[in-house]
């Protein structure tokens, strides 16, 4: 599909660049069928039915954006350049390799090593074909505690272009049910969830459970290809256990409805989908990318933020909803003020 389908005008006066306190006071569309309605998050538990199950993302946001300086290269005694380079992890290789992107990229050569200070270094180990680079860790100390040391939350650029991160973004960009580290980008519907709603959709008889997708920033960017069927995905590393699989399917078993509570969650259940609709476990990288034509085989419905014009997550939802009713739904957002993308408002979109 030709991809200037799927873009719109956003006034930039309509981007979050902080979530709605409480969380859980976000304004919420809800496209029900053919039914469009301005709600709230906390209506949730009047807008979904007992037995039904929400399925959300247990990723926790590791601080994986680094800015640093190009030394010498491995092996060598040249002081090397001092360029400036930045550099954000988005998807991990083993215990001390992550695949990074890299700004400044023209400055820095395979074995460079990248200073990155706090006692945190980096060797350049291999160049791939979109320019990214596959980063080393030497030593001995778990990368985790080295991140810690000189890391940064990665918040997405059209958020870190307009403020610096602070403190608040720790927390903030975490969303409750973060545990397992590993993520380079938080799963943002999830944001919207606070223990008092959970509470309440408990006692509504609305189900909730986990899995893990460790999101990576190449999950957001922009689709530079004309045409769909040319761009390619980022694998992404996920796992659903056994229990969660049989879960999944004794809810529709039983009359209940999956709700994915954001875009990763779905890709990772529709990625362990089978043609019977069937969830089965998973662990390992997916690189599934859904665009209008895909028969979904694992969910019932979506809620998630408003996603940026030409982005895999907006072909996504318009795949889900169809195209016109994903357009008219934005348009009217926009003109309703609605606040978009990662500290945004949310959507219920039951198809």
């Amino acid at each position: 599909m030709n991809v200037d389908l799927f873009d719109f005008e956003l006034p930039p006066e309509r981007i979050a660049l902080r979530p709605a306190s409480p969380r859980d006071a976000a304004r919420l569309l809800l496209l029900d069928g053919e039914r469009t309605e301005d709600r709230i998050v906390r209506d949730l538990p009047t807008l979904l039915r007992a037995g039904d199950l929400l399925v959300f993302n247990d990723t926790r946001v590791i601080p994986a954006q680094l800015e640093g300086r190009r030394g010498a290269r491995e092996g060598s005694e040249d002081a090397g350049s001092g360029a400036k380079i930045g550099a954000t992890l988005h998807k991990r290789e083993g215990p001390r390799d992550w695949i990074a992107f890299i700004r400044n990229a023209k400055r820095l050569r395979v074995s460079d090593v990248i200073d990155f200070g706090n006692d945190v270094r980096a060797v350049a180990e291999a160049r791939h074909a979109d320019g990214s680079f596959t980063l080393h860790f030497p030593g001995d100390e778990p990368v985790e505690l080295l991140l810690q040391r000189a890391g940064h939350m990665p918040l997405p650029p059209y958020i870190a272009a307009k403020r610096p991160t602070d403190a608040r973004d720790a927390d903030d960009y975490q969303t409750m049910f973060a545990n397992e580290p590993g993520a380079v980008a938080a799963p943002t519907a999830a944001l919207h969830f606070t223990p008092e709603l959970i509470a309440a959709l408990d006692a509504a008889g609305i189900g909730h459970t986990t899995l893990t997708l460790h999101v990576g920033a190449g999950t957001f960017l922009p689709v530079k290809a004309e045409d769909t069927d040319d761009h390619r995905m980022h694998a992404e590393w996920g796992r659903i256990d056994a229990d969660t699989a049989d879960r999944l399917n004794a809810v529709r078993a039983g009359g209940g409805r999956v709700i994915a509570v954001g875009t990763t969650s779905l890709r990772l259940i529709e990625s362990a989908a089978g043609e019977d609709g069937l969830v089965r476990p998973f662990e390992g990288d997916t690189s599934i990318f859904i665009t209008p034509g895909y028969r979904f085989r694992g969910i019932d419905g979506l809620i998630s933020n408003f996603h940026l014009p030409r982005s895999t997550l907006f072909m996504l939802v318009s795949a889900l909803m169809g195209l016109e009713r994903m357009q008219a739904a934005y348009a009217h957002a926009i003109a309703s003020d609605y606040r978009f993308y990662s500290y945004g408002d949310a959507s219920l979109l039951l198809p």
